[in-house]
């Protein structure tokens, strides 16, 4: 089996060190992230979630909001992200009978975009993992084996390392 090739860490310094990466000789560019992730779920939660009969009120109105929050604070949450001037942050819920593996829940989906040095990836990701836990936080209470799965990068664009897809 072929190994793959080593890269460096760029927020590790020569001493093994964490640091935030230096982008100021960088040019800004267009840069666009979409993130993925699912909250699995029984049919009998998902259909409470539906309707609207969950204790906390509109579960998906409230996580499309926290996803946008997460993202525009991002670089508060992750130490050595730079903080970026966000041009849109887009996050849609749907509820599925059948996610990936069979079960019903919630497909969550955040589109990150900015014009900056560095990419937006890591916004869209926490995007998706607060909105996630937004939904679990907001369901919990009419099931205990709620799952959040899959929270992944499916698309990136712009920057030196160019276009990457799922």
């Amino acid at each position: 089996m072929a190994r793959a090739p080593k890269r460096k860490l760029s927020h590790i310094d020569q001493r093994g060190n964490a640091r935030m990466v230096d982008v100021g000789a960088k040019p800004a560019t267009e840069r666009v992230a979409v993130a993925k992730g699912e909250v699995h779920m029984l049919p009998a939660t998902l259909a409470l979630l539906r309707a609207g009969n969950l204790k906390k009120g509109d579960v998906f109105s409230v996580a499309q909001v926290a996803g946008v929050l997460a993202a525009k604070r991002t670089s508060d949450l992750i130490p050595l992200c730079h903080p970026l001037p966000l041009t849109q942050v887009d996050v849609q819920l749907s509820a599925e009978d059948a996610l990936p593996g069979g079960s019903a829940g919630v497909l969550i989906t955040a589109t990150a975009r900015t014009t900056a040095q560095t990419g937006v990836e890591m916004e869209a990701l926490t995007a998706v993992a607060v909105a996630a836990l937004t939904v679990y936080d907001m369901t919990k209470s009419a099931e205990k084996t709620l799952r959040i799965t899959n929270v992944r990068l499916v698309h990136k664009r712009g920057g030196a390392s160019g276009v990457h897809n799922e």
